[in-house]
């Protein structure tokens, strides 16, 4: 298992002299990341309210949603390519054109799902039309992160590294804040049958103006100092996806095995909660929709503050931290879920989320410090959306299927309990990666064995 904590010489003088520059880097990052998980999340939003009966209308209601939350899986199934065709780039030509890009092709395809026609102007093509199109965003979105993060990682200073890097990763809370937002606004300025009709396309088109954005804001990022001095001396990797696959499998299967909790927890809170408390509980889509998101902008804002932590204390030490809360909270969670009131549905959630953003706050420097620079954005972007596919993809599904009865539904607190614990095990084979607190306990252990080798020695 090789990684690499410290940074090129050429990093450290980068991200030493300003503030400044690693603010306007950072931001970029941020505001690409928020634009393609908006894309990403608003199609979760409406395949759990509108696209099962406009799309699949044959279907019973169970039927539907779950065949909606089916096309919402191929975006996952599609991240992992994604990381390959892109980590690809980035490792061979740079991280920058992945940040323009991966931007690009999901823009592109969101707005096309917006114009896409119901099953009763088309037929059949329709369905087939939203999953190629998800296809095509969880293709853009598999290549977004790596180039994001390390974008931020690869010029941070090593002491901050966790704090930079953790701005691509608030990107998903303010994107599902801007996606839901958008939704609960025109949810309750439409009727139902206008929200029905054309309400929910506004999201997807407006998706086209917030790509625009984000790519006059990253026009003039600059490549890192890392990938400069590969390309210099000639260090790029020639086929890094095989590079990472035959020298490090057993890395890539534990980052996706360990980031899979976040993942499932995440869907499970902002997805199939939705669809849940909506379709069995008898709570209105506007009131649920305030519950998720505010409990998803808490976690936005806890975002930095628990990186901060990450550089101060290690990185794995927060992420099994996050996994133990995680499957110490999914019962609480389902059963505060189940009463139905707005005030302890948001506590279930938040809760939820808190856990899960332990994880994931350190993540965008725990990865890329895993693996060497040559292979770093094919390795950490495949590593994190395995995990995307182990447990976002299929969570939404799996937990409408076990809460299809009329009593609460402990079968999903079961299964998300059983995935927490399965990255529990994973974070804690693992190494620690943050460079100081590695040379901080290898000083303690070279003191530890000098004072043993002092006192064995004799007077």
């Amino acid at each position: 298992m090789q990684h690499d904590p410290s940074p090129t010489p050429g990093a450290a003088r980068a991200g030493a002299p300003a503030r400044p520059s690693m603010l306007r880097l950072a931001s970029a990052s941020l505001a690409g990341t928020a634009i393609e998980f908006y894309d990403f999340f608003v199609y979760g939003t409406a395949a759990a309210l509108v696209l099962g009966p406009l799309f699949f209308p044959s279907f019973s209601p169970l039927a539907g949603t779950l065949a909606a939350f089916g096309t919402f899986g191929i975006g996952f199934l599609a991240r992992p390519l994604g990381s390959v065709v892109f980590g690809h780039i980035g490792d061979r030509h740079g991280r920058r054109p992945v940040l323009l890009g991966s931007l690009l092709l999901t823009g592109v395809a969101t707005v096309a799902v917006g114009c896409v026609p119901s099953y009763a102007s088309i037929g059949a093509t329709a369905p087939i039309l939203l999953i190629l199109l998800r296809f095509l965003q969880g293709l853009g979105l598999g290549g977004e992160w790596g180039g994001a993060v390390l974008l931020t990682a690869e010029h941070a200073p090593e002491e901050r590294r966790g704090l930079w890097s953790s701005f691509p990763q608030m990107g998903p809370a303010v994107g599902f804040l801007l996606a839901n937002g958008l939704m609960l606004t025109l949810s309750g300025l439409l009727a139902d049958g206008q929200f029905a009709a054309w309400g929910w396309r506004v999201p997807f088109w407006v998706a086209g103006l917030l790509a625009l954005a984000g790519l006059w804001l990253r026009r003039s990022v600059e490549e890192t100092p890392q990938f400069r001095a590969l390309a210099e001396t000639g260090r790029r990797a020639d086929a890094p996806l095989t590079e990472v696959v035959r020298g490090h499998w057993r890395l890539l299967l534990l980052t996706g095995g360990a980031l899979a909790t976040g993942y499932a927890v995440f869907y499970a809170a902002t997805t199939w909660s939705l669809a849940y408390a909506t379709e069995h509980l008898g709570v209105h889509r506007s009131v649920m929709l305030a519950c998720v998101m505010a409990a998803v902008a808490v976690k936005g804002l806890v975002t930095p503050r628990v990186a901060v932590l990450g550089d101060r204390y290690g990185r794995r030490p927060l992420c099994l931290a996050g996994c133990a809360a995680s499957a110490l909270w999914m019962f609480p969670f389902v059963a505060l879920l189940r009463t139905a009131e707005p005030l302890l549905m948001t506590l279930g959630l938040l809760g939820a989320l808190l856990g899960m953003v332990t994880m994931f706050a350190v993540v965008g420097a725990y990865l890329p410090e895993l693996y060497a620079p040559r292979i770093r954005c094919t390795g950490a972007a495949v590593g994190y959306n395995l995990g995307g596919v182990l447990g976002g993809a299929l969570t939404p599904i799996v937990a409408t299927a076990l809460a299809a009865g009329d009593g609460p539904p402990w079968a999903v607190a079961v299964y998300l309990t059983a995935i927490a614990l399965v990255s529990l095990t994973c974070f804690a084979l693992l190494p620690e990666t943050n460079p100081i607190v590695v040379r901080r306990r290898t000083a303690r252990r070279a003191d530890a064995a000098a004072g043993a080798a002092e006192a064995a020695a004799p007077a």
